[in-house]
């Protein structure tokens, strides 16, 4: 559902010469977040993992760029649910914190319609109801409490039966809820469309807007999705962390993880094809002519790329073919370094559209907004870091159409997006410096990037009751081959695809490894289905 699988806790095994898989390694195409997850688990376990990576360090989305020699992330930059972080450094023995530093927010995000017109929401629930009960009046406040009450309701129900398991359709669904919970499978509300059900809780179109928000973490439209997703406002509201050095900060840390357990990587390796025969994975062949053979691969890039035969015809048949109309949200993405005035940034800013229905009409017919809404993340602020000569970096995201396969953006409508992004700024009263140092991703260039996509960022979108269930899993129709990353279950942003990682992982172990070639012992957390959240630290 949007994907927000939850850790449960799980049983080691343990890490004796014994225990060594002897013979070809496990491979991991791509080492995003998945990939990283997904070689610390399997290299604890004591099998040989070898990561393949096309590009010349760790991370995936998870990337910095350059503007001005100054580096400057370009990909995900919300971090929730720590827990689950906390579970893969428990995992090897480790404790995350001393690996990341993390500073907990206190305030979620900024948001602002004008200059004068701004609503922050706090990790804190009574302060959040309280600032919207002086911005929207005490309806709007008493909207938010009964809100917040049934995105609760909803992540519980979820919480075992879909959000800590593997991916499953209707029917399982329906018999892990419990076929005698019948009001439980109502009150998931997957027929209606969230921006519906928010007007139950909410008449003040800012607010709306606000909430229905939440859909584009997973590249969605409010106005297309089920009201199940309102459910990410509570993992929100359950903590969001800064870190140090940004996100790339952690796929290093993960990737020094992995090199411990004697993960080996290879970078500048791009992989052409995976071989299949008699239905069964036997070797990667890589761009050089080098062939790996091994009866593991966990694919960590998006499912979309083997669909459409990028990695051979062989492995074609292994997940389904997402059609274009059905992909999740693209972006432009820029990130700069600059001089700001006006307004009070925080670490996280979203400065709204005037016209939030237009905005997602015109991206449904493939053109970026003409008066977009802008996510502003202040990268050195809510970190302990200071930038010089009172310059700071930022990174801006308006949505766009995962057209880029078929789109060049060309200068004239680069700068018409950059003018369209600034004027929107300023119309809530942020000033950038003036002209703005920047560098812009464009769908185009994450085509480039993630090929067979258009540029989309979060595989399919979560458009419809059906769409979690045609999200591709951790297992494929080949066997051997495995999937993981923000394009699979449980779904896009770095908790979920580092969730993606250990549920390929354990279902590696689950197809081909035997329990009794190892000894069990426990570690933090034991066999447990509990959810993250009940565990989160901060």
């Amino acid at each position: 559902m949007i994907g927000l699988l939850l850790a449960c806790g799980q049983t080691e095994l343990s890490r004796g010469s014994s225990n060594i898989i002897q013979g070809s390694p496990t491979v991991i195409i791509g080492a995003g977040i998945g990939g990283l997850v997904s070689a610390v688990l399997l290299a604890t376990r004591g099998m040989k993992v070898t990561v393949l990576e096309k590009e010349s360090r760790p991370g995936g989305k998870v990337r910095q760029l350059e503007v001005d020699g100054t580096p400057i992330d370009a990909g995900p930059t919300v971090f929730t649910m720590r827990s689950v972080i906390d579970a893969i450094f428990e995992s090897a023995g480790e404790r995350s914190e001393d690996h990341i530093r993390l500073h907990q927010a206190d305030r979620l995000a900024r948001h602002a319609w004008g200059p004068e017109d701004r609503l922050d929401l706090y990790a804190d629930a009574d302060r959040s109801m309280e600032a919207i009960g002086e911005f929207a009046g005490a309806k709007a406040a008493a909207g938010f409490r009964n809100f917040t009450k049934e995105a609760k309701r909803i992540f519980e129900i979820l919480d075992t039966p879909f959000l800590h398991n593997s991916k499953t359709y209707p029917p399982g669904l329906m018999w892990r809820i419990g076929l005698w919970r019948v009001k439980a499978l109502i009150d998931i509300r997957p027929y209606e469309s969230l921006w519906k059900v928010l007007k139950e809780h909410f008449d003040d179109p800012r607010l709306l807007q606000l909430f229905g928000r939440y859909t584009t973490y997973c590249g969605s439209s409010p106005f297309q999705t089920p009201a199940t997703l309102m459910l990410i406002a509570h993992v929100e509201a359950q903590g969001v962390w800064a870190i140090e050095g940004g996100m790339s900060a952690l796929a290093t840390a993960l990737e020094k993880l992995a090199k411990s357990q004697g993960v080996v990587f290879r970078y500048d390796t791009p992989v052409a094809r995976i071989d299949v025969h008699k239905q069964s994975v036997t070797a990667v062949e890589l761009a050089s002519g080098e062939r790996i053979a091994t009866e593991k691969i966990i694919f960590n890039g998006d499912p979309a790329a083997l669909a459409s035969g990028l990695l051979g015809d062989d492995v074609t048949p292994a997940v389904r073919k997402v059609p274009v109309a059905a992909r999740s949200l693209s972006a432009l993405v820029w990130l700069a370094n600059c001089k700001t005035s006006g307004f009070p940034l925080d670490h996280h800013n979203v400065f709204f559209s005037p016209d939030y229905p237009r905005e997602f009409q015109e991206i449904r017919a493939g053109s970026p907004p003409s008066a977009p809404t802008a996510y502003v993340c202040a990268l050195d602020r809510g970190t302990g870091q200071t930038h010089e000569l009172g310059r700071e970096r930022l990174q801006v995201i308006v949505n766009a159409p995962a057209n880029g396969d078929h789109h060049i953006y060309s200068t004239e409508e680069r700068e018409t997006c950059t003018s369209n992004m600034l004027a929107r700024l300023s119309a809530c009263g942020l000033e950038l410096e003036n002209p703005l140092p920047h560098r812009l991703v464009t769908p185009s260039e994450f085509a480039t990037l993630f090929p067979a996509t258009g540029g989309a960022l979060y595989g399919r979108a979560s458009h419809g009751w059906a769409a979690s269930f045609l999200r591709p899993g951790s297992r494929t129709a080949i066997r051997g081959l495995y999937c993981a990353g923000g394009a699979t279950h449980p779904g896009a942003g770095v908790p979920m695809a580092a969730l993606s990682g250990r549920q390929a992982s354990e279902a590696l172990l689950s197809d081909h490894i035997s329990t009794r070639w190892f000894h069990r012992r426990d570690i933090a957390g034991g066999i447990s289905t509990r959810s993250v959240m009940t565990n989160a630290t901060g």
